[in-house]
Parts: structure tokens; C-alpha cells; sequence
């Protein structure tokens, strides 16, 4: 009887230890996600950084990439977002602006933020934003529209095959504001997003 008690105290411990051990994984998931995405470059995740060139940079004119831009709301997220141009040829190493709009459909002020994805995720690390709405998070008032700028340049040194990219934005209401639905955004957009965007 005794044994059959051991034994299953050895079941429940264990059990436990499985249950926390999940716990602390599924914290642990978005940083690991994240140096993951740094390390290959997959799921063309961008580094949300300014670019700054250190050494002026060469105009490929021999080649062309196509770039698309798409604007994707987060479900929750109660505004007009779109890009004012949709795609665009451009040269590797040239400077480039496109603009997207955003309006607040409300009658309440809320603060978003954007989420850039690039695709083919490789191609991501080649992708160089000199400006954007990206960097900051972004306050509309109540009916508010505003024209956001994007100022970019795809590096020469990217790899020949590639023709074609997209450049696409998912705007979050910020957590913890009246209209933020409960639970972290940010993570869920990490978490769900797919390797290629399509």
C-alpha cells in the first residue's frame, strides 16, 4: 500500500514539474523567438532600427526589384490603414519614399504601433529604413488621418535571385490602453505571424 502511495506522489511530483517547466517555456518562447529571427533572418523580421550608412552607398542601375507594400490591421485595431502606393520598381542601393495612411475611425484618441515584416524573410536583413512610422508609436485623436512616411533602400550587395519583395505593416492598439484587448499583442504577432507572407 505504502508503495503504491510512493509511487504515485512520484507521479503528481513529476507531473508538476512537466506543468512548470511548460510554463516557463511558453515565457521564454518570444525572446528566443526573437534571437531565432536575428540569427537566420526567417520570418522577415526587421530589427526596428534606424539605418544609417557609415560609407556611401552604390547605385546598382543594372537591376530592378519589385516592391509591394501592404497595410493589415490587427483584429481590435478600429482604423483606416493603407498604403498610397503599392508597389514600385527600384534599384538596389537608391533611396526610395512611399507613404502609408493611417486614420482613426473613433471618436476616443489611441496610440498604435506598427509591426514590419519583409518577404522572402532572407531578404529582410537587406531591407534599410532610414525613416518610420515604425520607430515610434503612433498617437491619432479622435477622426485623426495622417500621412506616414517610409524612407527605404535595399542593399546592393542582396542576393541576384531576388525580383521581388513586400514590405508589409500590422498596426496593435498599445497594451494597456482603454480600447487594447486583454493580453500582450505584441507577443501574439510574434507568435502568429508565417515565415512567408504572401
Amino acid at each position: 500500500m505504502s508503495d503504491n502511495k510512493t509511487e504515485n506522489q512520484n507521479v503528481i511530483r513529476n507531473l508538476l514539474f512537466v506543468v512548470v517547466g511548460m510554463f516557463g517555456f511558453g515565457f521564454a518562447l518570444v525572446p528566443l523567438y526573437d534571437v531565432f529571427c536575428d540569427l537566420t533572418g526567417l520570418n522577415g523580421k526587421t530589427n526596428g532600427k534606424q539605418y544609417t550608412a557609415s560609407d556611401p552607398v552604390r547605385v546598382d542601375t543594372s537591376r530592378t526589384i519589385r516592391v509591394e507594400f501592404v497595410a493589415n490591421l490587427n483584429a481590435g485595431m478600429p482604423w483606416e490603414f493603407k498604403p498610397l502606393t503599392y508597389q514600385m520598381e527600384v534599384h538596389p542601393g537608391e533611396v526610395n519614399r512611399v507613404e502609408f495612411l493611417a486614420k482613426n475611425l473613433t471618436n476616443k484618441d489611441i496610440t498604435g504601433h506598427a509591426v514590419p515584416s519583409v518577404s522572402p524573410g532572407l531578404a529582410a536583413s537587406y531591407f534599410h529604413k532610414t525613416e518610420c512610422f515604425c520607430f515610434t508609436e503612433q498617437v491619432l485623436k479622435s477622426g485623426e488621418e495622417k500621412n506616414m512616411p517610409v524612407v527605404f533602400m535595399i542593399d546592393p550587395s542582396i542576393d541576384e535571385d531576388i525580383h521581388e519583395l513586400t514590405l508589409s505593416y500590422t498596426f496593435f492598439v498599445k497594451p494597456g490602453s482603454e480600447d487594447a484587448e486583454p493580453g500582450s499583442q505584441y507577443q501574439a504577432a510574434l507568435l502568429s505571424r508565417p515565415l512567408l507572407q504572401l
